[in-house]
């Protein structure tokens, strides 16, 4: 049984920066490409970021130039960093692999940005 825990969202100001975490287990982590989610109140989950295996990324175009997929393989996390974040980029954030091999979700992370 897969695992993902995702950390690290909260409420920042636009402008402002988070980085989001997610610890993987249960899984062969390292032959995975990885993805963030993110669902908006009302929307459908939607990619923003994957991350090949090795290391080679794609963003949304919503996101592109403002935030940053990493990974590390022998900690099996996934990292988002998010700068510059925008009232619209409010949402819970997922990771999961790209495409959706797991069968299972995490809890995932609240973001919200406003003033």
């Amino acid at each position: 049984q897969v695992q993902l825990v995702e950390s690290g969202g909260g409420l920042v100001q636009p402008g402002g920066s988070l980085r989001l975490s997610c610890a993987v287990s249960g899984t062969i982590f390292g032959i995975y490409t990885m993805g963030w989610y993110r669902q908006a109140p009302g929307k459908q989950r939607d990619l923003v970021a994957t991350i090949t295996p090795s290391g080679t990324t794609e963003y949304a175009d919503s996101v592109k130039g403002r935030f940053t997929i990493s990974r590390d393989n022998a900690k099996t996390t996934v990292y988002l960093q998010m700068n510059s974040l925008k009232p619209e980029d409010t949402a819970v954030y997922y990771c999961n692999a790209w495409p959706l091999v797991f069968g299972s979700w995490g809890q995932g992370t609240q973001v919200t940005v406003s003033s």
